[in-house]
C-alpha cells in the first residue's frame, strides 16, 4: 500500500523553480510537463518501495537520482515526505535539506 505523500515547502519551491526554468529556457511548457510527470511517477514508486534509494549522511533520509535531479525523501510512520528536488549539476555545497523529525 502506498503511503501518504507530503511535499515539504522546500520541495514544492524547488520543483516550481526547476519547471519554471525549463519553461523559460524552451519558451514552452512541454518539457516541464514531461519532467513533472517523471518526478510524480518516481515519487509514487519511491513511496511504495523506499528502499530503492540510497542512504545519505542524515539518518533516515534517502536520495534517488532521476535524470539530472536528486530527490531527497524520508519515511515517517505511514507518511512519505519529499524533502527536496535538487539539480545534481549544481555545487553540492549550496544544497540544504532538513530531516523531518518525529514530534513527541
Amino acid at each position: 500500500m502506498a503511503k501518504q505523500i507530503v511535499w515539504t515547502k522546500q520541495a514544492q519551491k524547488d520543483r516550481k523553480e526547476i519547471l519554471t526554468y525549463w519553461i523559460n529556457r524552451y519558451k514552452s511548457s512541454l518539457y516541464s510537463k514531461k519532467l513533472n510527470e517523471i518526478f510524480k511517477n518516481w515519487i509514487l514508486l519511491l513511496s511504495k518501495r523506499p528502499e530503492i534509494g540510497r542512504n545519505t549522511d542524515i539518518v533516515n533520509v534517502k536520495v534517488k537520482v532521476v535524470k539530472d535531479y536528486l530527490i531527497f525523501y524520508q519515511e515517517l510512520n505511514e507518511t512519505f515526505f519529499v524533502l527536496t528536488i535538487w539539480d545534481g549539476r549544481q555545487n553540492p555545497d549550496k544544497q540544504e535539506y532538513k530531516s523531518i523529525t518525529k514530534k513527541v
